[in-house]
């Protein structure tokens, strides 16, 4: 019988075996009983320790990820130096630095572009602070195409938001990044 069972588990898998075994050895006429019952008990111990092992997984990776969230949230409650906001504008927007808040529903494609150019050139070497000033420009570039989006023809507005979700997509990816790197460990 126990060979059988082994055989079953083998062909089965893991998981499937643990879950259809007892019930294929409960209706088999050639057990008794007692053997039966301690089939399902194997079973059972067999589920208890993968639902341990499976919580205990997801505490460790769920300790992990809140760990990194709280320093995040730190991180990002001080305020951004001025002065290297600053620099971050001139290295991410290059000739529309420095005119932010000027730009004209023409400038604003490019300037977009500009942006998520240089945003993918960099990226691999920003740290968390420096996305955080990349950020803060995306956002001042946001602002500006609210000031004048009625001015914005449908064709250009497209391509803004095409890079704007470019933008909050190569950001996204940083961030899984480091919740990939900060769970890896567990």
């Amino acid at each position: 019988m126990n060979s059988l069972v082994k055989d079953l588990k083998k062909g089965l898998g893991g998981v499937a075996a643990t879950l259809l075994l007892p019930a294929l050895l409960l209706t088999g006429c050639d057990s008794t009983p007692r053997e039966r019952q301690e089939v399902a008990r194997e079973g059972v111990r067999e589920l208890d320790t993968l639902a341990r092992t499976a919580a205990q997984k997801v505490a460790r990776l769920g300790k992990a990820t809140a760990s990194y969230d709280a320093a995040n949230r730190a991180r990002r409650s001080q305020p951004l130096d001025p002065r290297q906001e600053i620099a971050m504008e001139a290295k991410l927007m290059g000739p529309y630095s420095g005119q932010l808040d000027n730009l004209t529903p023409s400038d604003l494609p490019n300037a977009y572009a500009q942006l998520i150019r240089t945003a993918r050139e960099q990226r691999a070497t920003w740290t968390d602070r420096d996305w955080d000033y990349a950020r803060a420009v995306y956002r001042r570039l946001n602002d500006q195409v609210k000031q004048i989006r009625l001015d914005i023809p449908a064709r250009d507005e497209v391509r803004i938001r095409a890079r704007q979700a470019e933008f909050v997509a190569l950001q996204a990816g940083h961030a899984a990044k480091g919740i990939k790197t900060a769970t890896k460990a567990q």
